[in-house]
């Protein structure tokens, strides 16, 4: 799975192009003054028929209905707010690389690993 981060404001620079209905869009985003601005940008890829999760701090009762997945993560002051959004993400990674069979303890074409006693 390839993942790749970008942040709201350069998704109309190339990224939205890659959007389709075979697509999952993550979209990490607490409730701060950047928060309309990137549901805007949730709205673009839902015209674009891309499958969006977001990621964030409060429900939205209004972008609910429109994605496939909303996903509160505990409020927080804004410095720590980041931490609190990677951990489900995280997790996310974790159980899909279980799901697909992939062992995250020793990766393929790794050169260098951790050795897990």
């Amino acid at each position: 799975i390839h993942a790749e981060a970008y942040a709201a404001g350069e998704m109309k620079h190339g990224p939205i192009a890659l959007i389709d209905e075979n697509m999952p869009i993550v979209v990490v985003s607490p409730k701060d003054q950047t928060y309309k601005k990137t549901c805007s940008n949730i709205e673009e890829v839902i015209t674009r028929r891309g499958n969006v999760f977001l990621f964030t701090d409060t429900f939205d009762h209004d972008m609910a209905p429109k994605v496939n997945g909303v996903f509160v993560v505990p409020e927080t002051i804004y410095e720590l707010q980041p931490i609190l959004s990677i951990v489900p993400l995280q997790l996310m990674a974790y159980y899909m690389a279980n799901h697909l069979g992939t062992d995250v303890d020793q990766p393929r074409n790794l050169a260098k690993s951790v050795t897990v006693e």
